[in-house]
């Protein structure tokens, strides 16, 4: 059943003054048609992506514009060649990251990655290592996912994983793999098995797009 935008609103405002993570009083929300929409300011792009985060996890959301600014203070302020510098640390530092695979520009404070990586987790653990930066006002992650692996061995592949996380279910669940992207189709018995089989797919090497159409039917 879908529901109303009053109620959905509701809902969001509800779970941003929950969360711990971010001063919510400082964030405005609107909703139209299961979007939201999220305004307002905060103190850092830790922030404003956890607010994106805690939109995204309420009932009958369908999408998030975030347009949420982030107002540094004078002690988190830094020079762009600053965060250059302790951005490039940073990913040197974390052993998911592919070293020499990922290049970074750091423009007015907002950092955009470049590069070829094989997986979806070095894609997400290369933002995840920067997010947390003094002086970060966003990033832009454009590292591409690359695999020499074949649609037919990816589908393999995430088949047995979900096989091996989700007996039950495995056998409901319809895997389409393609240039990349990855479908997932049929019927789970619960919201953790759902997510069980998106993660799987996301693991596969190559896959830079999941399309989760499974329903959930006790």
């Amino acid at each position: 059943m879908k529901r109303d935008d009053l109620a959905i609103r509701h809902d969001v405002l509800s779970e941003l003054d929950w969360d711990p993570r971010f001063d919510s009083r400082n964030i405005g929300v609107a909703v139209k048609n299961g979007v939201v929409a999220l305004s307002g300011h905060v103190s850092s792009f830790a922030e404003r992506k956890a607010a994106q985060e805690a939109s995204q996890s309420v009932a009958g959301v369908t999408a998030v514009a975030n347009d949420i600014v982030v107002e540094l203070g004078y002690e988190t302020t830094r020079t762009d060649a600053e965060i250059a510098e302790t951005a490039v640390d940073a990913l040197k530092q974390n052993i998911a990251v592919p070293r020499d695979a990922i290049q970074l520009v750091v423009r007015e404070g907002w950092i955009t990655l470049d590069g070829e990586v094989a997986m979806w987790h070095q894609k997400n653990a290369a933002e995840s290592a920067l997010i947390n930066l003094r002086g970060v006002k966003g990033i832009n992650n454009n590292i591409v996912i690359r695999s020499f692996v074949s649609p037919n061995e990816v589908k393999q592949k995430i088949a047995d994983a979900i096989r091996r996380r989700a007996q039950t279910d495995a056998d409901n669940i319809r895997v389409v793999a393609g240039e990349g992207a990855v479908t997932l189709e049929g019927q789970v018995s619960s919201w953790a098995q759902r997510q069980q089989a998106e993660m799987a797919a996301w693991q596969a090497p190559g896959v830079s797009k999941v399309v989760d159409n499974l329903t959930v039917r006790p």
